[in-house]
């Protein structure tokens, strides 16, 4: 008869042919170390994207529905291009970057047209 040993911490395990983990604290343990590197990434990027919005949300004034940026603006703020929610294109074929409810257009001159999405 073969020794069964636990997945997350290698202890001899006792009990049910079918059982893994020697008990819940291991179990949990191991299932939390497959789910983490995921986890984190998403984490890390839903962070990104919450950060972009609140920028661009920053830039438009209270009443007001678009405003103008110039890119390092932008940046300086901490906006990530890299992570948007969704692209709009109008009628006239411009294209829209979404971070949830906000977008932007980039324009000429790195100067980006900021718009807060209709509900």
């Amino acid at each position: 008869m073969e020794k069964r040993t636990c997945l997350n911490c290698g202890e001899p395990i006792r009990g049910r042919v079918d059982k893994k983990f020697c008990d819940d604290s291991c179990r949990n343990n191991y299932n939390n170390q497959q789910n983490a590197i995921t986890t984190n990434l998403i984490r890390n990027i839903n962070y990104a994207l919450k950060k972009n919005r609140n920028i661009l949300e920053s830039l438009i004034q209270e009443g007001e529905s678009l405003a103008k940026s110039p890119r390092d603006k932008l940046m300086r703020a901490g906006f990530n291009f890299k992570y948007f929610t969704h692209l709009y294109t109008n009628k006239k074929g411009n294209q829209y970057h979404y971070c949830y409810d906000y977008g932007y257009l980039e324009l000429e001159g790195d100067w980006f047209l900021i718009v807060k999405g209709k509900e």
